[in-house]
């Protein structure tokens, strides 16, 4: 993974190619849907910077405001309040440029499955007006690129989930993006096809490309990415570095289980991660073994109530229900 660039403390500049390091600055953006009483905030004064040839992760459950967010970047939706500039342009009054400068896959293949795939890329640089031969030319590299020059003359319908998803982000580079938005984009696939997804985004990464991923998976981003934003209720609950954000919680934690519903009910304030049905809670702490013993002194000082402990190194799930009191898993309520 490419190492986290200096932020260009000269500020941006509005012309294309001259905005310093910075791929991606947006500033206070907020989102509303809905009438009266029923609206609702999606997105509640974010502020992003993204920098050129990382990549970029939004973390957070269903509902956080992930796709709205990717949506007002990538010029599909338009904030209500805020600013915000892809690629050095305004996405507001250059929608076009940032349109030219960008590509999105979203959470679902849009394929042809009519087509072969050779032919879906063929039509898409035809549409970006490169001539046949120069659209025969790019969508032959394109199709070697991602792994797909065997199966190039075959219907995508035949193709697997993972062959389309693929096949999807091929397209979307035909015009050489500056930045590439992947909206969750190994929803629904195997371990093995998002195994090779994650190979891909690694590609693009050190090939110098810019990628903003938006995930609820946890060990994608922390996979993945250069630098991650937690995503919770529409604000960012905290960004910085898969290192940075773990070290916010602990470096490890120790799991007990403990022996009933009322250990559990007096302990679980003090945890991390908890689990009612088997009666499992986590605890920030340094790993050692001093620090180890110390902790389970204190919360079971008279050594009736843990059943058992294991110490592990902390993960970003830890973070996350550190931060917001849920998991990934659980839904937002924007």
């Amino acid at each position: 993974m490419s190492p986290q660039k200096q932020r260009d403390t000269r500020g941006e500049r509005g012309t294309h190619g001259t905005h310093g390091t910075r791929a991606i600055s947006a500033i206070g953006l907020e989102k509303s849907y809905g009438r009266g009483d029923g609206r609702v905030k999606v997105l509640d004064g974010i502020d992003l910077t993204v920098e050129r040839g990382t990549v970029f992760a939004l973390l957070g459950p269903n509902g956080a405001g992930k796709t709205t967010a990717v949506r007002i970047l990538a010029t599909l939706a338009d904030a209500d309040n805020g600013t915000a500039r892809v690629a050095g342009y305004d996405v507001r009054t250059q929608r076009r440029q940032v349109r030219r400068a960008v590509s999105l896959t979203g959470q679902f293949a849009s394929v042809d499955e009519k087509q072969t795939g050779e032919e879906n890329l063929r039509m898409m640089a035809r549409l970006g007006g490169l001539s046949r031969a120069a659209a025969r030319g790019r969508a032959a590299e394109l199709l070697e690129r991602f792994g797909l020059t065997a199966a190039g003359r075959r219907l995508t319908g035949t193709y697997s989930g993972g062959m389309r998803r693929r096949l999807d982000l091929a397209a979307g580079l035909v015009g050489e993006p500056e930045v590439i938005f992947l909206d969750e984009p190994t929803t629904g696939l195997d371990p093995r096809s998002r195994q090779e997804l994650w190979q891909v985004v690694r590609d693009l990464s050190a090939g110098g490309s810019t990628v903003f991923l938006t995930t609820q998976y946890l060990e994608e981003a922390d996979q993945l990415s250069d630098r991650i934003a937690v995503l919770d209720a529409g604000r960012v609950a905290a960004e910085g570095t898969a290192a940075e954000l773990k070290a916010r919680v602990a470096g490890h934690r120790l799991d007990v289980v403990v022996a009933d519903a009322a250990a559990y009910e007096r302990l679980a304030p003090l945890a991390v991660q908890r689990s009612a049905d088997t009666l499992t809670l986590g605890l920030p702490t340094d790993g050692t073994a001093t620090r180890v013993r110390a902790l389970l002194d204190e919360i079971d000082p008279a050594r009736r109530d843990v059943v058992s402990f294991r110490v592990h190194s902390a993960s970003l799930d830890d973070v996350f229900m550190a931060l917001t009191g849920r998991t990934t898993a659980e839904p937002a309520h924007v």
